[in-house]
């Protein structure tokens, strides 16, 4: 038989437990690195050699802007040749690779680009099968993947192309099977990880579509879905998790953080980003996410912002 004080130390019970979920949903802390020197959106970052890399940007930046996390300082590199913006950028063997976007306004680029930072210095490398903007890449076994985007007039396309710095040039493998734009990718583990993004251009079709990649059988592989649809974002690997920010909708922009854990198929929330905003970039060094840039409204807004998670 129930009694009042039964029903009492349950609720307590239950109480307490709602609110350990709660602390467990929201793990992780925010803090402010030094403004970028320039105010952008829809940039691409990569990390190389404990340095960060800001590309491109909506307002036609030429500026390539460097981040040393340890000194917490920014310099600059020397400036990309094309304006360029909704980009790609990876790192890989002591280089940044800047792949695809729009230039001229809204054209699809299939150009790809090599910085090196010894040198200081850029230079064009093989085009892509495919011109797109809104994709985006990661490495694998020291290739780059380059994957989704819209290709012409906001329509997407599936193409999953890979570029071997090696032998100086570019495959094509199985196609997304959910063509998006606006999306992340991340590769853990020896997979690539495609989440979020949206249907031709149009961010009132946001996705939730998380889709791996296994490049040992060349398919593609349908997984737990990201919790809130979104497009506009940004993701970067930490310990051995996908921590996927920010997005924009038709009803502003998106300060969650969500992680996926390709282990056990299951997604976490975390402290939200002090600065909701879209188009911004992530990058991982020394255990910190760093997130950078981005529009804090939907469509053309520009900031700043270097914001720092450490989980």
């Amino acid at each position: 038989m129930f009694t009042s004080s039964t029903l009492f130390t349950a609720t307590l019970i239950i109480s307490a437990l709602l609110t350990a979920t709660a602390l467990a949903q929201g793990s992780g802390r925010w803090t402010t690195g030094a403004p970028m020197p320039s105010e952008r959106t829809e940039v691409a970052v990569a990390e190389m050699g404990d340095k960060i890399y800001v590309l491109g940007g909506f307002r036609g930046e030429l500026e390539l802007e460097i981040y040393d996390p340890a000194a917490d300082r920014w310099s600059r590199g020397a400036a990309v040749s094309r304006a360029v913006h909704h980009a790609a950028a990876v790192g890989l063997n002591n280089k940044i690779y800047l792949i695809g976007g729009y230039v001229d306004g809204w054209m699809p680029t299939d150009e790809l680009h090599e910085y090196d930072p010894a040198s200081n210095a850029w230079r064009a490398r093989p085009r892509m099968p495919t011109p797109r903007g809104a994709l985006a890449a990661a490495v694998i076994d020291g290739k780059i993947h380059a994957v989704g985007g819209n290709s012409w007039r906001d329509r997407n396309t599936g193409a999953h192309e890979v570029y071997d710095p090696a032998a100086n040039r570019w495959s094509a493998l199985a196609a997304l099977p959910t063509p998006r734009d606006h999306l992340a990718v991340a590769a853990v583990g020896g997979r690539l990880y495609a989440i979020g993004g949206r249907i031709n251009g149009n961010y009132a079709r946001n996705l939730d579509v998380n889709e791996a990649y296994d490049p040992q059988n060349d398919r593609w592989q349908r997984l737990a879905p990201i919790p809130t649809a979104r497009s506009g974002i940004a993701a970067a690997v930490l310990q051995g998790r996908i921590f996927v920010v920010g997005g924009e909708s038709t009803t502003g922009t998106f300060h969650q953080v969500e992680d996926y854990e390709p282990k056990s198929d299951r997604w976490t929330s975390h402290t939200p980003m002090p600065t909701p905003r879209h188009g911004l970039g992530a990058a991982v060094h020394a255990g910190r996410m760093y997130v950078i840039s981005g529009g804090p409204a939907p469509g053309g807004s520009y900031l700043a912002a270097n914001e720092v998670f450490t989980p």
